[in-house]
């Protein structure tokens, strides 16, 4: 059921610079952990937050440096700049040449990644405990010393172009789910893509990208988490080591940029060879951090799971296994977006089944749900998983490292980690059918239909590809 925003791999306020360069002497901002988090939350003076799990079940760590700064940050003309900036990560310092950071890392036994969200960006390692040390000085020179050399970046654009065109492109799905995005919101960051349009990455500069990394790139508006076998009061040694003597930046206060009321059903019909129909239908619905009554976000969290929680969901039992109208049929919801979102249906008809026969369908689903409030065995069927799930992942420390660096970035706060479970089971029937008849109107609603073109050899296998990968 939780879900993680939509990313690529391979919050503001107004910053208060620090001007003294004499060695940082770290402030001790320890916030009150929840009962049982377990989490030791500390800030440098420089403005960097610092928060440590630890759990001694392994000898390893967990390190994640996440940057406020992401997709939804992006003003037309630069879009796709942070996921360029997360490539230029990897292109060198003056102490470390391009390619090295990875190299030594693997050297160590270790592992390294880097993805960019709509709202976050997150570079991680996972590594013998040990070893820590290492990933954090690693981490503190790129923060602030990239080269961003102007041959690397002309190379690496063409590389980051080449991927816009395999993974959206040449792909009717996700080239579908992108125009959907750009219809369903009118003034909301979410309308762009995280990779970019094209002709923003044709016109993208060396200068444009060295500008968003000296305001975005810095310690006060970064949050190091670490989770593993660690002493909280080591690694907050190590970051005040490294970190601390990195100097903060002027970070722009954004305004809201909040989407404007849509009045009636928004369509967009996307014609491309494929082999077959795609439908995407979504619904403007509020998030955690901005809706006025957050029952109602956990609530859509419960109906997600219910339209959408294994076999046994209504989708999948009315849609796929009773009438068999589609091959495959899914609903999500974010709810730790920063900007309010859209919960999403999507599905391939099977058969002669028509996109038309489909959708209304779909709707039907949710008139049931607007109509007749879930059963009890349904709500306890969904609680039962949430609360398996968050068992599980308890013992992943990349998890709790991701939910953490979630929570904070998008300006939750990490204090919420532990309510999720209780906040879900505290969920009623009545709350579940109150938001479906609140937020599942055709006021709300903006449909996207792929309309498959006749398929030549070549895309024919490809298509043949995507299609067996989607199912």
């Amino acid at each position: 059921m939780r879900s993680v925003q939509k990313i690529y791999v391979p919050l503001m306020s107004l910053a208060v610079l620090v001007a003294s360069l004499l060695p940082c002497v770290f402030t001790q901002a320890e916030a009150s952990p929840q009962p049982g988090s377990g989490v030791r939350s500390f800030q440098l003076d420089n403005g960097m937050k610092v928060l440590v799990l630890e759990n001694h079940r392994a000898p390893v760590v967990v390190s994640q440096v996440w940057y406020k700064v992401g997709g939804s940050y992006e003003h037309d003309g630069i879009t796709g700049i942070s996921h360029v900036i997360e490539h230029m990560m990897f292109k060198g310092t003056p102490k470390y040449p391009a390619g090295k950071f990875s190299e030594i890392i693997a050297a160590n036994g270790g592992s390294e990644n880097a993805f960019t969200s709509m709202d976050y960006t997150a570079f991680f390692q996972r590594i013998a405990s040990d070893r820590l040390e290492l990933c954090l000085k690693l981490e503190s020179d790129r923060m602030r010393n990239l080269l961003l050399s102007g041959d690397e970046f002309l190379k690496e654009i063409e590389v980051i172009k080449e991927e816009r065109r395999m993974r959206t492109d040449d792909s009717p799905t996700a080239l579908t789910y992108e125009r959907f995005n750009a219809v369903a919101y009118n003034n909301s960051p979410y309308r762009h893509p995280i990779i970019g349009w094209m002709e923003d990455l044709d016109t993208l500069t060396i200068d444009d990208v060295r500008d968003w990394y000296r305001t975005w790139y810095a310690p006060n508006n970064a949050t190091l988490v670490v989770v593993g076998d660690v002493s909280a009061d080591d690694v907050l040694k190590l970051a005040t080591t490294y970190f601390g003597p990195l100097k903060p930046s002027v970070i722009p206060r954004l305004k809201p940029r909040r989407e404007i009321e849509q009045r009636g059903v928004q369509r967009v019909q996307v014609r491309v060879p494929a082999k077959v129909p795609y439908l995407i239908m979504g619904y403007k619905t509020p998030v955690l951090k901005l809706a006025q009554d957050s029952d109602e976000a956990y609530a859509l969290e419960v109906l997600s799971g219910l339209l959408d929680g294994g076999s046994s969901s209504r989708l999948t039992r009315d849609l796929v296994r009773g009438r068999q109208i589609a091959t495959s049929v899914s609903a999500s919801y974010d709810l730790y977006a920063m900007h309010d979102s859209v919960f999403t249906l999507l599905a391939v008809p099977a058969g002669d089944t028509g996109v038309d026969e489909l959708e209304a369908a779909l709707k039907q689903e949710l008139r049931d749900i607007q109509q007749n409030p879930p059963s009890a065995d349904e709500l306890e069927r969904v609680k039962a998983q949430v609360v398996a799930s968050n068992v599980y992942e308890q013992d992943s420390s990349f998890y709790l490292g991701m939910q953490i660096g979630i929570l904070e970035t998008a300006g939750l706060g990490w204090q919420r980690k532990d309510e999720y479970v209780d906040r879900v089971n505290a969920v009623t029937a009545a709350q579940v059918q109150q938001v479906a008849r609140r937020y599942f109107s055709d006021d709300r609603l903006t449909v996207a239909v792929l309309d498959p073109l006749p398929l030549d050899s070549e895309t024919r296998h490809t298509a043949e590809a995507e299609n067996d990968h989607a199912h």
